[in-house]
């Protein structure tokens, strides 16, 4: 039985397999995201991450250009762009560049860490003259001025416009791993991803908050909630198992600080883990779903009734691509997606 309609998604990370390179899995990125398009997904989001070895996806505003260019129908946007690395005016005129040429197919999702360790951050901002406090709500106000042209009479920026002035910003999306960033999206309106995949806050307390705090907005009349997962699905629950051996290891090199490219399942699955470890291990597997479609969708149907999610986005770090293709297409069956022919219309208004 398939779970209440919900629409289905993915968070790329372009994950870098040991051996392989970041060239390899930008253009791995640009084959999911067409498989992705046919499939029936309802959106691609990529991250933005710095200085990471096992990822490659640093450049987010660059290929959201790249994979609507080689798609024709499904969303793409940010899963997010990490404001407190840019200047809000650059990040408004890029997305109205992207909305101008994709119309009705971007959207700007928006992150508050820096995505990177805490050197890499200041060398990302250290020619912003910004200091060390989380400033990310100024940040965020700065950008609704640029995009309202509502900066107050006597302000330096009262006379700036975000190009092109005619194309408005794509819908903005805050995502968060607390509770902070939920009750900011309903005060303003906004849609809200929550990152459970990686989140130690509670998923259904910051996702049913977000809605009954919902205040409609010029941008969004109700609330609208993305339920962010991680999860490996296979045709068998062994080789599903033997996948996920790379996320393992993947996050118990996490929790000592070393980010190196993902494993192989044959060397994770050989790797001497202490008895700290592998409690680590298990108790990450409690937020990560492995299994055959139906292990996986029964899983996901309790956490998408509690949350009372609108959409599920899944990142899957697995080292192989052949693999991920095939975790993804199992995903669309258990969802029952319609799959859309190659040469269909483009469709003119994906969910929100």
């Amino acid at each position: 039985m398939p779970v209440r309609p919900v629409a289905l998604s993915i968070l790329d990370l372009s994950p870098v397999a040991a051996g392989s390179s970041g060239a390899i899995s930008l253009r791995n990125s640009l084959d999911l995201a067409r498989l992705a398009d046919r499939l029936g997904f309802t959106r691609y989001w990529v991250a933005e991450h710095h200085n990471l070895p096992s990822i490659a996806s640093s450049a987010p505003d660059i290929m959201i250009g790249q994979i609507a260019a080689a798609t024709a129908r499904i969303r793409v946007g940010s899963g997010g762009v990490m404001l407190p690395n840019h200047a809000p005016l650059m990040v408004a005129e890029r997305f109205k560049v992207l909305e101008a040429l994709f119309p009705g197919r971007i959207d700007l999702g928006l992150g508050r860490a820096p995505g990177t360790d805490p050197v890499t951050s200041y060398a990302l901002r250290r020619r912003q003259d910004a200091g060390g406090d989380d400033d990310f709500l100024e940040r965020f106000q700065e950008l609704l001025l640029f995009e309202s042209n509502a900066f107050p009479e006597g302000h330096p920026f009262r006379s700036v416009r975000a190009m092109p002035q005619d194309v408005p910003l794509p819908p903005i999306w805050l995502l968060g791993s607390s509770g902070y960033s939920a009750q900011l999206a309903a005060m303003v309106g906004a849609g809200f991803s929550f990152a459970h995949h990686f989140a130690d806050h509670d998923a259904v307390a910051a996702m049913l908050s977000y809605r009954d705090r919902f205040k409609p907005s010029s941008a969004r009349a109700t609330p609208y909630a993305i339920l962010a997962c991680a999860a490996v699905c296979a045709d068998s629950e062994a080789e599903a198992e033997r996948l996920a051996a790379t996320i393992d290891l993947n996050f118990v090199r996490r929790s000592r600080g070393e980010y190196l490219p993902l494993a192989s399942p044959q060397e994770a699955a050989a790797y001497p883990y202490s008895p700290a470890e592998r409690g680590l291990i298990a108790r990450n597997r409690g937020r990560l779903f492995v299994g055959t479609k139906a292990t996986v969708l029964e899983r996901l149907r309790d956490l998408i009734a509690a949350t009372k999610a609108d959409e599920v986005m899944v990142t899957a770090m697995i080292y192989d691509h052949a693999a991920r293709r095939r975790s993804y297409e199992l995903l669309a069956e258990a969802f029952e997606l319609r799959a859309v022919a190659e040469n269909a219309v483009p469709a003119a208004a994906a969910p929100p």
